[in-house]
């Protein structure tokens, strides 16, 4: 048995229409996972689609969400159902980081955005879709920390807060949820080369300082993260819940 297949599961991965998210719904895909792609703007979702779709027919679909918006998710979770008849996979992928500077100069409209963005909106699509994983004694939610979660930044302060807060969900709902069968857990990037991210490895300087204390000397790519999101959905971590998995070339070491 290959504990990786993911031949019969649907997965929901938010912020998929680029960077980290995209990488990990194609990967998932490749598994053997039907997937709803879904980011704010609905073009680059139906690209993603149907790049995926051309390689792998009927196994994506694209929805546009807003995390800012319950009505939104939930009408996007409502889609995925419709399209695939279930959720056994969520990815909760997308986040905002308004805000570069220290936490003195951030504005409270910033601040709030990204608590209700990053915190807020993940409660609301675990709640929406845990039910049925729970009914069915199987289910995995990944949350996409970061290992800005772990240790204090003098520029991403409301961002790590956030990120600090995914990784004690994943704990929290992993109790709550295990009895169900249905486990929790985080994955905590370090610096990858995204669009999200580009303000921390764009410029030579700040890229230097961010790979200087690196075991391996570089940034990751986003198809380096997925592999994780693989294994965190599938029978290969069918006893792990609770956790946090640190992908960062060894920054945190």
């Amino acid at each position: 048995m290959n504990q990786f297949d993911l031949t019969g599961k649907v997965a929901i991965v938010t912020g998929s229409s680029r960077g980290i998210g995209q990488a990990i719904a194609e990967d998932l895909v490749d598994h053997g996972a039907k997937v709803v792609i879904t980011s704010r703007n609905l073009a680059p979702c139906e690209e993603v689609a149907a790049a995926i779709n051309a390689r792998h027919p009927g196994a994506a679909i694209a929805v546009s969400s807003s995390l800012s918006s319950k009505e939104s998710l939930q009408a996007m979770v409502d889609a995925g159902r419709a399209a695939f008849g279930k959720i056994d996979v969520l990815v909760c992928n997308a986040a905002s980081n308004p805000h570069y500077g220290p936490m003195a100069t951030i504005t409270d409209e910033a601040f709030r955005k990204t608590l209700d963005n990053n915190i807020v909106a993940q409660h609301w699509l675990v709640t929406m879709v845990a039910p049925e994983m729970r009914a069915r004694k199987s289910g995995s939610i990944i949350l996409v920390s970061s290992i800005g979660g772990l240790r204090g930044s003098p520029i991403l302060g409301a961002y790590a807060i956030t990120k600090a807060a995914d990784i004690q969900m994943a704990r929290n709902l992993a109790r709550e949820f295990g009895a169900d069968n249905v486990r929790v857990n985080a994955i905590a990037p370090g610096l990858v080369r995204t669009d999200f991210a580009k303000a921390l490895w764009e410029n030579p300087e700040n890229l230097k300082h961010s790979v200087s204390n690196a075991c391996l000397g570089r940034i990751g790519e986003p198809h380096e993260i997925a592999g994780a999101a693989v294994f965190l959905a599938s029978e290969a971590s069918s006893f792990m819940t609770g956790q946090t998995m640190v992908l960062d070339g060894g920054v945190v070491v």
